[in-house]
């Protein structure tokens, strides 16, 4: 018997509506959800594609513990489970608490029913060591949003619908999406807002994808995003263009962030960033003079050295220019539960530890990833046990041939995934997870993000196969092998109580949801002037425009601009539509003859400057580590710019399909330890990495 059940993907923000063909108790067909009123019969091919993901015979099935013969077997869940809670109590009593650790990987952002049960065997196992790939794309903005607006939940996002200016940095929507907005089709939306007259600008060492026939192109040195934003405020401060009346209004500190600004005049900036001043003075005479002005910034300026600092500088031009809290600017997308008071912090200032490391803090439970090979290798009392949950840190995290190798330090490591991964390579137990279509969820990462809010539940599509179980599960299970009590009962999960107490916001409950259409509710826009008096949470409702906290990282931001560029070529981080991070390597249908590896994409200028041409052979280098790869030209680099994807080097994995082109780990170029993130946030330096390329 055929039928179509209504369910929704959890690859990325938007959580686009999707339809699953069912027959005989197999999926035979995703196709975009054309009632969903929301996303309205969108779905990137990304989301249709992980019916494969879900289909792939390479997938983990059943629990696996390695033997004495260093082979991975199958095992039952009382014998898996058994032996992890022996283990980690072993090396607990052994070495202390600390000698566990956690890692938890970008999926879980999109599994509701998981945190709960995760966070609870945490905490009751005493790990409190734990680190996230949170730390490799976008704490910065959780540190930044606490110090300015009070919570680590607030993050305003771009009125496209109604904005005349938009102003976008290192962002490629037409093949990432965009990160921290939750929107199904952001092509569409600019495009619209392009028609209707709206200018739109994308500031990137790269004309990526997104630019050509909706916006124009603002090419800049790689992570020199922060002083463009501050020699702009600088300009626009100069020349009296600050909406004083709407900062008497709703800032404090606004002398702070012009004594910042002072010595990043344009003219000061302009080698630095590659634009002329005149050009940085236009640019912040075009947005301080559009009617409504909206500013976004993602990953490509997120992974630099100055990821808060840029994001706090990004409201600044939306602040100082009226525009936050506006329509057609900067507004808060309300969700189903007021997420904004949820991350407040109270008017605390954040907290550091005392390490071998120096002072370490955590964002949202997060350590920095970039310390963890240093946690196993190089701490007083080293991690000697490690949990790895939907993640792959192998290949995630910068300096990959260090973690690697401190990877084989470990006494004990244990993942949790769909698939075995390179980390699930070296594991001694692995636990399978069921995928988006076993297992019930509800639409909960676009809290405060949503384009339009909506709030959608889904059951389970399919029972789990095999012996694949959900994150909840497996979490109850290894609580009661450690005899805990656990958060959830398997037997009676009840799993989705806490959201009904949340729905309860929006008045509607999963049991309502079951029954509308496409299980959604649409839920109404907040009208602007509630902004402030209800979104703010600072102690005042008040901007703070230049956070005490942010001090040592403002003199940081002075010594990398004494610092000058350098001679070296700069790397950055290039998304690509066939893949998505270190899991999507796997599937036929995106392996086309263009998409085999990762080549180091160059400007022709620095090619010849190497000797290099078109399909050449270089040696990347730096500090850190090399690769090989095949050189790409590519004019839409801005000279002095080089591009490779990140999530390759498949050599060491039990998927079948990527190992036939495994590519080179770009990651192995990438700095880490102590100095290689931001310390205000644990954010990575992972772009404008300096490197040589060579010919072979």
């Amino acid at each position: 018997m055929k039928k179509d059940i209504a369910t929704f993907c959890r690859v990325c923000e938007p959580s686009c509506g999707l339809v699953a063909e069912v027959e005989d108790g197999q999926i035979t067909r995703l196709r975009p959800d054309n009632n969903h009123p929301v996303t309205k019969g969108f779905a990137c091919h990304k989301g249709l594609a992980t019916l494969d993901i879900h289909k792939d015979p390479d997938r983990l099935n059943y629990p696996m513990i390695r033997n004495t013969d260093g082979v991975l077997e199958r095992a039952s869940w009382d014998e898996a489970t058994t032996l992890i809670a022996s283990k980690f109590q072993e090396i607990q009593q052994q070495h202390g608490n600390e000698a566990i650790a956690s890692y938890s990987g970008n999926p879980l952002a999109f599994n509701s029913t998981a945190g709960a049960a995760i966070g609870s065997y945490l905490l009751q196992q005493n790990i409190r060591r734990n680190f996230s790939s949170g730390t490799q794309d976008c704490t910065n903005k959780f540190a930044g949003s606490e110090a300015i607006f009070g919570s680590s939940t607030i993050h305003p996002i771009p009125d496209i619908d109604n904005t005349n200016f938009l102003l976008i940095f290192g962002a490629n929507p037409r093949v990432s999406h965009m990160s921290f907005i939750s929107i199904a089709d952001p092509m569409a939306a600019l495009r619209s807002a392009s028609k209707r007259g709206a200018i739109i600008k994308f500031v990137d060492p790269r004309r990526n994808e997104s630019v050509a026939g909706i916006g124009e192109h603002v090419a800049v040195h790689p992570d020199t995003d922060v002083y463009l934003m501050a020699a702009m405020l600088h300009h626009l401060h100069a020349t009296d263009q600050f909406d004083r009346g709407y900062l008497a209004d709703h800032t404090d500190n606004i002398l702070g962030l012009v004594d910042f600004i002072t010595p990043y005049s344009p003219a000061a900036v302009a080698d630095t960033v590659g634009l002329d001043a005149a050009a940085i003075e236009q640019l912040a005479m075009e947005f301080a003079q559009a009617e409504r002005a909206a500013i976004y910034m993602s990953t490509g300026v997120n992974m630099g050295r100055q990821g808060t600092i840029a994001y706090w500088l990004m409201f600044m031009l939306s602040v100082v220019t009226g525009n936050l809290g506006q329509t057609g600017g900067n507004r808060y997308g309300r969700g189903f539960y007021p997420a904004a008071r949820a991350g407040r912090t109270g008017g605390r200032e954040p907290s550091f530890d005392d390490t071998e490391f120096g002072e370490v803090r955590r964002i949202r439970g997060s350590l920095p990833g970039n310390l963890l090979g240093d946690y196993i290798l190089d701490a007083e009392n080293p991690v000697r046990g490690l949990i790895a949950i939907s993640g792959n840190p192998l290949l995630s995290i910068g300096d990959s041939d260090r973690l690697d190798k401190a990877f084989e330090h470990l006494s004990f490591l244990v993942v949790v995934d769909i698939y075995p991964n390179a980390t699930a390579n070296v594991a001694d137990v692995v636990l399978p997870a069921t995928d988006m279509y076993e297992r019930a969820d509800i639409n909960l990462c676009g809290l405060g993000l949503q384009h339009t809010p909506f709030v959608q539940f889904t059951d389970y599509i399919v029972p789990p196969k095999a012996e694949r179980k959900p994150e909840w599960w497996i979490f109850a299970r290894l609580e009661e092998a450690c005899g805990f009590t656990p958060a959830v009962d398997r037997e009676n999960p009840g799993i989705f109580a806490r959201f009904d107490h949340m729905l309860s916001h929006s008045e509607t409950s999963i049991d309502s949801l079951r029954d509308q259409p496409s299980g959604t509710k649409v839920l109404s826009q907040p009208p602007a002037d509630e902004f402030y008096s209800d979104v703010i949470q600072t102690s005042n409702g008040r901007v703070d425009c230049c956070p005490p906290q942010f001090a040592e990282a403002i003199s940081r931001c002075a010594e990398i601009f004494a610092e000058g560029r350098g001679d070296s070529l700069k790397l950055i981080s290039r998304r690509t539509n066939y893949m998505l991070n270190s899991w999507f390597h796997n599937l036929p249908s995106l392996k086309t003859e263009k998409q085999l590896n990762n080549p180091v994409y160059m400007h022709p200028t620095d090619a010849r400057a190497c000797n290099l041409e078109d399909g050449s052979i270089a040696v990347i280098k730096n500090d850190y580590g090399q690769v090989k790869t095949a050189v790409q030209l590519d004019e839409t680099l801005k000279p002095g710019t080089v591009a490779m994807t990140h999530g390759w080097g498949q050599q060491r994995t039990g998927l079948n399909v990527a190992k036939q082109n495994p590519g080179v780990n770009a990651n192995v170029l990438l700095p880490s330890g102590k100095g290689s993130y931001e310390r205000i946030s644990n954010q990575a330096f992972m772009t404008g990495i300096p490197v040589s390329v060579e010919a072979v």
